[in-house]
């Protein structure tokens, strides 16, 4: 077996003979930079499709060279200004966030103010998939007000359900591939605490067609699914899809994310105004009073 020669003039320090080209392990980036956070230690039922999820973000950015994904499974990157220790990652490294943290994720007070300065007054991106909704447990205001709302239940008795989903913006760039109305099987979330004055709505479902055996209140008749708005100067897009990991496998889904973290990137621009629900949306089916006891609705 042939020998690597010990005079090359390249490699880790004090280790002659080996070859490491691409070595430098911060090298300077051409390209935008995205942290994949996905904190979910604290989740009660974290999500199997948060890692999935992840790596599909990773594969887009890589595969089209748009942006570098730092991916993170923890919250210790969420903090800005100048690394405490030699060769930490901070906000300061990156543009733009992609997020599927769930529950109660344990952040410093001066970490929140990190994060909301980073959105807000330095202008960058923050896109939230799925889960993203229960952050917080709904205890910390500011990022409710950020993301547009809170995890509020599900429509249905129950979790995976087929959606009647409306198109709202078809000529917003992460919708624009989407048909004027379709289906979509996935785990949708009700919210709470949206101001529809405060977001464009870009996908919402047709609650008119919820199935008799619903939790939806019946005076409602607004239920987005995907939205996109202002945060100061950032740019924050929510969408509902992405339960579990086969739907991070659909190019539909694929697309929509992706042109969404152009869009929060900068790499796109959108008319992001508020519009009004349509007044032909009409509101849900009565709810059949269930018989018998009533399964708990699964708080995922």
């Amino acid at each position: 077996m042939a020998q690597v020669p010990s005079t090359l003039p390249f490699g880790p320090p004090n280790t002659p003979g080996v070859i490491t080209e691409g070595w430098p392990e911060t090298p300077p980036h051409t390209r935008k930079v995205l942290i994949a956070w996905g904190d979910n230690r604290t989740a009660v039922l974290p999500h199997a499709a948060v890692s999935h999820a992840m790596a599909v973000i990773e594969r887009l950015g890589y595969e089209s060279g748009l942006w570098d994904t730092y991916i993170r499974s923890d919250s210790d990157m969420i903090v800005g200004g100048p690394p405490s220790i030699e060769g930490q990652l901070t906000l300061d490294d990156a543009d733009g966030i992609f997020f599927m943290g769930h529950r109660n994720i344990n952040l410093s007070d001066p970490q929140k103010a990190d994060l909301m300065t980073f959105i807000r007054d330095r202008g960058k991106g923050f896109v939230a998939a799925h889960g993203a909704l229960t952050a917080f447990s709904g205890a910390w205001p500011e990022f409710t007000d950020m993301l547009g709302g809170y995890f509020a239940g599900h429509p249905w008795r129950g979790d995976l359900a087929l959606g009647n989903i409306v198109n709202e913006a078809p000529d917003f760039p992460a919708t624009k591939h989407l048909p004027a109305g379709f289906t979509h099987d996935d785990e949708y979330y009700m919210v709470t605490r949206f101001d529809r004055t405060k977001a464009r709505v870009l996908l919402r479902m047709d609650v008119s067609k919820l199935p008799a055996e619903h939790v939806f209140p019946a005076n409602e008749r607004d239920f987005p699914v995907a939205w996109a708005k202002p945060y100061g100067k950032g740019r924050v897009f929510y969408s509902s899809f992405g339960h579990a990991a086969e739907g991070w496998d659909n190019p539909n889904v694929q697309r929509m994310y992706m042109e969404a973290i152009k869009w929060s990137l900068g790499m796109t621009n959108a008319d992001i105004a508020s519009r009004p629900l349509p007044a032909s949306q009409q509101g849900p089916p009565k709810a059949i009073p269930a018989s018998g006891p009533v399964p708990p609705v699964l708080q995922r």
